[in-house]
């Protein structure tokens, strides 16, 4: 008889299932009490207008619009066009990096001279942070702890005065100024992050216009010049400032020091069109002509 009694009721029970809707958001709500609705002021009462309302834009949005100065004449339009303010989405910052401080990275240890220098050496010391989608370009070289750089070292950077350029190479060391595209900037911070995605290494894109004179003058030591014209370059520095440049073949770190990129690589001996599989640790390279090709500089 219990058997039946329980049958009986789950019988019902599913019936009475069968006839209810199913739950979903259109059937949902809070509980009760858990939401208060808000009383609108009345005039008498206060509240934003004191029951007046607001006339024009205010009825339609409750916000002005950008530039708008409640009646008065907008700032720009009393003020004539400015022409340094001309191409400005276009220009690039730069993270400061002073020579004290470079010096002082190396004396801690933070950074090899064993090796060359570019902008993933120097982001992997943890000091730095660079958005490249906040038009920042790398790293720009400044004057301040000028006179306390010993180091002899193969740097890449961004941007380079003289006075710096001449702060490096007196003691043996080269110096370059080199572009990074916004994908081949990002690529170069944080290289463990780019490996892990498993993409193959894109080209590094040419300067834009107003930055190609830059990049191709060899007293800037553009990597776009003409070997020959910066070595020359080198040497009249040099007489400017009254130094003698110390002998590149007699250093024990030769080759690191004449080191250099091509135009087209971000990465010091890892060329366009390579895979870096880290897990693996196993460095992919193409076959296809077409591919060699495409990422050939």
């Amino acid at each position: 008889q219990d058997e039946v009694m329980t049958s009986s009721g789950t019988e019902k029970a599913l019936s009475l299932l069968r006839r209810l809707p199913r739950v979903s958001i259109g059937n949902l709500g809070p509980n009760p009490g858990a939401h208060n609705e808000k009383r609108r002021g009345r005039g008498i009462y206060g509240g934003k207008t004191h029951g007046a309302g607001s006339g024009g834009s205010g009825q339609r949005q409750n916000f002005m619009r950008v530039g708008y100065e409640t009646g008065n004449t907008p700032f720009y339009l009393r003020f004539s066009y400015q022409t340094y303010y001309k191409g400005h989405h276009l220009k690039l910052s730069y993270t400061p990096l002073c020579m004290g401080k470079l010096q002082m990275m190396i004396d801690t240890n933070r950074l090899r001279c064993d090796v060359p220098v570019d902008v993933t050496q120097l982001m992997a010391t943890g000091l730095f942070s660079i958005s490249p989608q906040q038009k920042e370009g790398g790293f720009m070289l400044e004057n301040e702890g000028i006179d306390h750089f010993k180091a002899t070292i193969n740097i890449e950077v961004q941007w380079a005065n003289e006075a710096v350029i001449a702060s490096v190479e007196r003691n043996g060391g080269f110096i370059t100024t080199a572009y990074f595209d916004p994908l081949s900037l990002t690529a170069a911070i944080k290289p463990v992050e780019f490996f892990g995605r498993g993409i193959a290494i894109p080209r590094r894109m040419l300067p834009p216009q107003h930055l190609i004179d830059y990049y191709s003058d060899p007293k800037n030591r553009g990597y776009l010049a003409d070997p020959a014209e910066v070595a020359r370059e080198r040497f009249l520095l040099a007489q400017k400032y009254g130094y003698e440049l110390p002998d590149v073949n007699a250093s024990p770190n030769k080759d690191i020091l004449l080191e250099r990129k091509d135009p087209r690589q971000i990465f010091f001996g890892l060329e366009p069109g390579w895979v870096v599989n880290l897990k693996d640790k196993v460095i992919l390279k193409p076959t296809d002509p077409e591919l060699k090709e495409h990422f050939a500089s």
